[in-house]
């Protein structure tokens, strides 16, 4: 983002006005749902012969619902329909169900609240394809993290300002009070969004299926088709499964197991959503401002442990009897409670906000609102999913402490599996941990690299982990070409297959190896991928690079691509460098965090990248720093 903070962002046109929009309208559908669940709660007698539970059931099932029975087709109007013009007429349509909820109140008709309610479901069911699906038309691919995280930070920011306003309004003000202000919320948002500029839709000649059953199965096939996209959707579900299991359990768990009033319930979710926010706004300084799936591993990892951490934590018998916030406080093991709370969501921010923007950059433009459309529809899956688990786990006799114990241990087991199905995150996992580590790493001239197409890098030898820093230096994926010894190191050798490494020998050792090697380059380049090779064939165990041998010129000339060179700098006399003796043998050689750099050339045409022009632009590079 030219250098610039994720918050800059907020004073954009491309940006700003849209995110102003999404908060708005995340805050009034948090404010009508707790204003009426309060009410329902407390006034039951008052709206109909039901129970309290079940009206708040009610109420909650008939937001839900729309995700189920009309994702498909919001799918369809955001790939179809330009989206600034949607989103417009989203806003219009909320001022209308704001003043139904108002005349709800004023004639106190339970069914005009509860139409009220189902249409703010739709309209956040509308709305859903849309505020995914605009973001990579107006951000660049280096925004997307930091974009992603704002709206995710600002959802969970608006869901706890939304459910504390709705509770004060309606118990201070009752219906009127709090239904004017969604009047007043409403308004500000259609205001925002007249600033949302054209965004133009990727298949305006598409034909709308207005059969739900038929438009959600094929939404769901549009999603299944890229195996990566699909398992990040059911990572995003599988978070609002583990989210839904948390949150609902507040309420109960602040009242039996902490022995707290109100006002714990209340400083617990504001705990919680504070770490998701903060969380999600830490991705863009975790990932280097690219798509850094690596942190999806970490935060699933994260919410695991401190899971079980807080079930550990959890008193056996209430601390006190409806405790006001200031008295949990001062209550031995409080503070560890809320630690734990507010790392789960900080991980769980790590976890969300990186697969946001991985379906963004890798769905077809085309199909990109349907495939949002279709998480859509499995995230209300998931949350009904741990709603009827909670409920079967409490009647069967668990406390609330053992349900976020279970929750901690499916997570681990829903985390094994999504990382066997797809390696790629967790090798990249590995690759960020190593640069975060024991690393500090240093870019520059990363634009060299082009956003698509072939081209060949070539760089400097200096470490075995040279290539795991080439990679976790690139946003895009790149295939190397790596001696077949190296390869098979034990546990690199993970992250070398995964990354679909290719594999290379000497003509004396294996030529047959050597011969399979240059195909699959050919091959490579063909398919417009990026391609890595280190020209000098060995590691340094000098610290001087090796002349660099002719390969490189057979490669350009079976297919003639750009040459891009590259250098690392500060690697030698590292843990993974040959200095002083094998690589790998002295662990204290330097202090974490040592500085190291990826300097990266302009790109040189295939008819001139000789092995010795090639060698003279990435001495040039590196200069004198080995």
């Amino acid at each position: 983002m030219s250098g610039q903070s994720q918050f800059g962002l907020l004073r954009q046109r491309r940006f700003g006005p849209f995110f102003a929009t999404q908060f708005l309208g995340a805050l009034n559908d948090n404010v009508l749902k707790n204003a009426l669940v309060i009410a329902f709660t407390y006034q039951a007698t008052a709206w109909s012969t039901l129970s309290a539970s079940s009206l708040s059931n009610l109420a909650q099932a008939l937001f839900i619902l729309p995700f189920f029975l009309f994702s498909a087709q919001a799918g369809q109007l955001a790939d179809k329909l330009e989206r600034s013009r949607i989103i417009r007429l989203v806003k219009i349509s909320e001022i209308a169900i704001m003043l139904i909820a108002w005349l709800g109140f004023a004639l106190n008709h339970l069914g005009l609240l509860l139409g009220a309610l189902f249409l703010m479901g739709l309209h956040s069911t509308v709305f859903g394809p849309v505020k995914y699906s605009i973001l990579p038309q107006h951000l660049r691919e280096d925004e997307l993290v930091g974009g992603n995280a704002l709206v995710e930070s600002g959802t969970f920011l608006a869901i706890l300002i939304g459910t504390l306003l709705g509770g004060i309004l309606i118990t201070a003000g009752g219906g009127h009070a709090a239904a004017l202000v969604c009047v007043m919320i409403a308004l500000l948002g259609y205001a925002a969004s007249r600033h949302v500029p054209v965004s133009p839709p990727p298949a305006p000649d598409l034909e709308i299926d207005w059969n739900p059953a038929r438009e959600t199965w094929r939404n769901l096939r549009f999603t299944a088709a890229n195996r990566t996209v699909f398992n990040s959707v059911l990572g995003i579900s599988w978070f609002w499964f583990y989210g839904a299991m948390f949150l609902a359990q507040f309420p109960a768990y602040a009242r039996d197991t902490l022995g707290g009033g109100a006002q714990v319930v209340t400083l617990l979710l504001a705990v919680f959503s504070i770490g998701i926010g903060a969380g999600s706004l830490l991705c863009e300084r975790l990932s280097g401002r690219k798509i850094e799936i690596g942190l999806v591993p970490f935060g699933s990892i994260g919410m695991t442990v401190v899971a079980l951490d807080l079930y550990f934590a959890s008193p056996l018998a209430p601390m006190g009897s409806s405790l006001t916030a200031l008295q949990f406080l001062q209550a031995p093991g409080s503070l560890r409670i809320l630690l734990d709370l507010l790392l789960i969501g900080l991980f769980g921010g790590f976890f969300i906000v990186p697969l946001y923007a991985l379906i963004q950059s890798r769905s077809e433009p085309s199909h990109r609102s349907r495939v949002i459309a279709g998480n859509n529809i499995l995230n209300a899956a998931f949350v009904v999913a741990a709603a009827l688990l909670a409920v079967g786990l409490l009647h069967l006799g668990l406390t609330i402490a053992q349900i976020f114990l279970v929750t901690a241990l499916l997570n681990a087991a829903v985390a094994v599996y999504i990382y066997t199905l797809v390696p790629e995150f967790l090798m990249r996992f590995i690759v960020w941990l190593l640069i975060h580590s024991v690393y500090r790493l240093n870019k520059s001239g990363l634009e060299h690299i082009p956003d698509e197409g072939p081209a060949v890098v070539v760089s400097n030898h200096v470490s075995f982990v040279d290539a795991l820093i080439i990679a976790a230096a690139c946003r895009r994926p790149i295939r190397f070409v790596m001696d077949h010894n190296i390869y098979r190191l034990p546990v690199l050798n993970f992250v070398f297959r995964t990354s679909r490494t290719i594999p290379i020998a000497s003509a004396r050792s294996d030529p047959g190896l050597l011969e399979r090697a240059y195909d699959e380059i050919a091959h490579a380049l063909e398919a417009g991928e990026l391609v890595c090779i280190f020209p000098e064939g060995r590691i340094t165990d000098t610290g001087e690079m090796y002349p660099f041998r002719p390969g490189i010129s057979r490669i350009v000339q079976r297919t003639p691509v750009p040459v891009i060179p590259m250098a690392l700098k500060g690697l030698w006399g590292s843990f993974f460098s040959r200095k002083d003796g094998p690589a790998m043998s002295r662990p204290f050689r330097r202090m974490p965090f040592q500085p190291i750099a990826v300097a990266t050339g302009e790109p040189v045409p295939p008819g001139s990248a000789t092995p010795e022009r090639l060698q003279e632009l990435v001495l040039n590079l590196r200069g004198n720093q080995r």
